[in-house]
């Protein structure tokens, strides 16, 4: 069952970092944060990388100093066993990603094994919950599947700081998202909020212990997490409480933490402390921080809610759970491969190279940055496919239509 008073519950460690002593600084953060007290030296420790883009851009996916400062740090405290984890998306190849974000570069240089879950020989099993799901039970009633590698690990959790168009801010929470449901997550999107606080149930079962390092040197704002605009702040985070991690996160950007429904039902169901007031905060002084971030929505964003919550909710089943399903990948590489990144996105990111935190970005690897333009192949491909798939959807709609027609 989930435990009420782990430890390390209600406190949230938080420095100020420059690229001259971040690796140092995460060091001292996790220990700050009570980080050898949640987690066992007698377990494997998995690290959950995130690749929110397979593209690098400011803020949408873990940095590389983030993973070399948290692996160095377990190394020097004893801790053996180590594992990256990747979760692949519909529109992110993890392959790719880790390349261009540069996580290879650090898992190949301190030897640790590299796992991407959706290969043939990683098992998926089928998991039931001690706890009362409120919705995950629902969407899959044949079974809820998790990864066995999970299961009696140390998990590490590392996100960015940022918003989400769903979610309002994407942390700790959002991160067990890719790596703890399969390809079929998707089905989860109407009932984001919930479908975190169930996550965040099974991992409290399933996990020798929990933990979260949070990167916030370059933060996102606007239509995360892919299209925003990106701040140089500085900060990192760390606690083995996922809510109020997330809260911090949250208070930080400008928000209220507990109008963000994953964070207040989280909190209500005692799974970690949401209410600021209640979190310890330590290291750093930050009471007076708020950076007024905004959340945003993109067209690909508002096609998606508009299927969600929105007009096109009755065809939610139609286009997101039969063979159509593929429309949304042609659909999402369009707008964000060809459209927004050559046009919006990459102007950013070569901005963004001529900080501080950009330059650091750059000493990793090889030094070079992936920065694609518009491939034409691609935009054909996407183009056309979406368009063949948007007229079978249509043909569909209105063939079902015509039965109900007949039938009346």
């Amino acid at each position: 069952m989930i435990p009420k008073n782990f430890p390390g519950r209600g406190r949230v460690a938080v420095l100020k970092t420059s690229p001259e002593t971040v690796l140092e600084d995460y060091a001292r953060l996790m220990r700050l944060a009570g980080y050898e007290e949640a987690l066992p030296k007698d377990k494997e420790t998995i690290l959950k990388v995130d690749i929110s883009w397979q593209t690098w851009y400011p803020a949408c996916s873990s940095t590389p100093w983030q993973l070399e400062g948290v692996i160095r740090t377990l190394l020097a405290d004893g801790y053996a066993g180590l594992i990256a984890a990747h979760n692949r998306t519909v529109v992110v190849d993890a392959y790719v990603g880790e390349r261009n974000n540069k996580h290879k570069d650090i898992i190949d240089a301190y030897g640790i094994r590299n796992v991407h879950l959706y290969e043939p020989h990683v098992s998926w099993v089928r998991y039931m919950p001690q706890s009362p799901m409120l919705v995950l039970d629902k969407i899959f009633p044949d079974g809820i599947y998790i990864p066995e590698l999970f299961i009696g690990r140390n998990m590490i959790h590392l996100p960015t700081v940022k918003t989400h168009v769903f979610t309002t801010i994407s942390g700790a929470m959002k991160n067990a998202f890719g790596g703890l449901l399969n390809e079929k997550r998707h089905w989860t999107h109407g009932v984001i909020h919930e479908t975190l606080v169930d996550l965040l149930s099974i991992q409290h079962e399933i996990h020798a212990g929990l933990f979260a390092v949070m990167d916030g040197t370059f933060a996102g704002d606007g239509a995360g997490p892919r299209a925003m605009r990106w701040h140089e702040k500085d900060v990192i985070l760390a606690s083995a409480d996922q809510v109020a991690i997330d809260a911090i996160s949250a208070k930080l950007q400008g928000f209220d933490p507990l109008s963000i429904p994953f964070i207040r039902i989280a909190h209500e169901m005692g799974l970690g402390i949401g209410d600021p007031r209640d979190i310890e905060v330590v290291g750093d002084d930050i009471s007076g921080e708020d950076w007024g971030f905004v959340v945003e929505d993109t067209l690909a964003s508002r096609g998606q809610k508009a299927i969600y919550q929105g007009p096109l909710k009755p065809l939610e089943g139609l286009l997101l759970r039969t063979p159509l399903v593929p429309w949304s990948f042609f659909a999402s590489k369009l707008y964000y491969d060809v459209y927004w990144y050559p046009r919006v996105g990459r102007p950013r990111v070569e901005a963004a190279l001529q900080t501080k935190w950009g330059r650091l970005f750059q000493s990793y690897g090889s030094g070079e940055v992936a920065m694609p333009g518009v491939d034409t192949c691609t935009a054909a491909a996407a183009a056309g496919g979406l368009a063949s798939l948007l007229l079978l959807t249509l043909a569909a709609y209105l063939y079902r239509r015509h039965r109900k027609g007949k039938e009346a």
